[in-house]
């Protein structure tokens, strides 16, 4: 069997995630090629030598750009902060590598416009790339849009995104990178509003026209980070040290959106939701029946059947645990759950089998920079006292 030997640069929260996925994913599909956990890059020596001994790295290394070169590696895998993503992704696909690059694609229009144009080019000579849009792999969302092509809900009229947190509520919590413009490029908007955008174009096949939003920043000083603590790297946690910093991001962003079917939708990115921990909700309203989910009861969705006689209509739960739904098959018996982490074995069965078909894996970098230019037009509209702003897409040559 071929083995893909993969280097994966960065070593936090989606770090931990990503192992979980390369580890696992070989062991409960039956993969095209053998994914290979070669090798884990940080920047401190010491901490990614842990890392690699965690998660199941063969080694660690502190330079990025040593391991690009390499000839034993086949598959750069980023998880590093948004600011770096566009100079190591150019990178590795110029040296024919394949590229997973975590969500959102980049920090701005133009680099994610370089990535995918650099991609583009990589796959005329067989390399593919894929962006992080790991929601689309829960069974019970794949499903779900599986549903909405079916036309299990007919003609869409609106959608419903919401993704809300509450881990800035506290206001001592201190200024980790995802609170700093230069390093994550936005705050709740692009780091969780860009899933709930990414869901709502990919289940129901439709994109986007034009937007009209705000975004603000509740908390605008936090202190400054003393050291990391849980997850190291996360942007999730920390202890305070002495001095504040100004945060440059937002922390809630509230926007509507039309469809190019003249469907509407609204959008909800807040990390100030107090009591939503991880709540990232879809709702699809049609004229024969609407689908509902919500990550925080990751194993089902909703169906209402507006076909149904008057006496048997109402939401129904469908749980998402059969062999016959999509990626269970692989795992346990009916009604035996998954998880969180199950999202990051699915990504890797479906780049190893796009890589090994050479086709190019779902989401794409211009996936990835579609959502880019919405969440750019949502700044922008929010900078113009919330007028709609229509989102840009170039006319390329015939």
């Amino acid at each position: 069997m071929t083995t893909l030997r993969v280097a994966m640069i960065g070593h936090g929260f989606m770090g931990a995630a990503h192992s979980q996925g390369w580890r696992t994913a070989p062991r409960t599909f039956d993969l095209p090629a053998e994914p290979e956990m070669a090798v884990v890059v940080g920047r401190n020596a010491e901490a990614v030598a842990a890392a690699a001994r965690k998660w199941g790295w063969a080694e660690s290394a502190t330079d990025w750009r040593e391991v690009v070169a390499r000839d034993d590696i086949d598959v750069v895998d980023i998880v590093t902060p948004g600011d770096s993503h566009a100079e190591i992704a150019i990178a590795a696909l110029a040296a024919g590598k394949h590229v997973l690059c975590e969500k959102p694609l980049a920090n701005t229009v133009a680099e994610a416009e370089a990535m995918a144009e650099a991609a583009e080019k990589a796959a005329a000579r067989g390399i593919r790339a894929m962006v992080g849009f790991t929601y689309r792999r829960v069974p019970a969302v794949t499903f779900l849009g599986n549903l909405i092509a079916q036309g299990a809900v007919g003609r869409i009229n609106h959608v419903r995104a919401a993704y809300r947190q509450d881990w800035l509520v506290d206001p001592e919590m201190p200024l980790a990178w995802r609170l700093q413009k230069e390093h994550a490029g936005s705050g709740a908007l692009g780091d969780i509003g860009a899933h709930a955008i990414d869901l709502a174009q990919f289940v129901t096949g439709l994109r986007l026209e034009k937007v009209s939003g705000v975004i603000d920043t509740i908390v605008k000083e936090r202190p400054l980070l003393d050291s990391g603590s849980g997850l190291s790297g996360t942007g999730l946690s920390g202890t305070a040290g002495d001095g504040k910093g100004e945060v440059t991001v937002d922390d809630i962003a509230i926007f509507t959106g039309r469809f190019e079917s003249g469907a509407l939708a609204s959008f909800e990115a807040s990390r100030f939701a107090t009591g939503r921990k991880n709540a990232l909700e879809i709702e699809i309203s049609g004229d024969k029946g609407a689908l509902a989910f919500d990550l925080e009861d990751l194993n089902s969705v909703q169906f209402y059947d507006r076909t149904a006689p008057a006496d048997r209509q109402g939401f129904r739960k469908i749980l998402v645990t059969e062999a016959e739904h999509p990626y269970v098959s692989g795992w346990w018996p009916a009604g035996h759950m998954l998880g969180y982490e199950h999202g990051f074995s699915h990504q890797v069965k479906d780049l190893v089998e796009g890589i090994v078909a050479g086709i190019d894996p779902h989401p794409t970098f211009a996936d990835g920079l579609e959502v880019q230019r919405v969440l750019d037009a949502v700044e922008r509209s929010s900078e113009n006292d919330s007028a709609w702003v229509r989102i840009a897409v170039p006319v390329r040559a015939l």
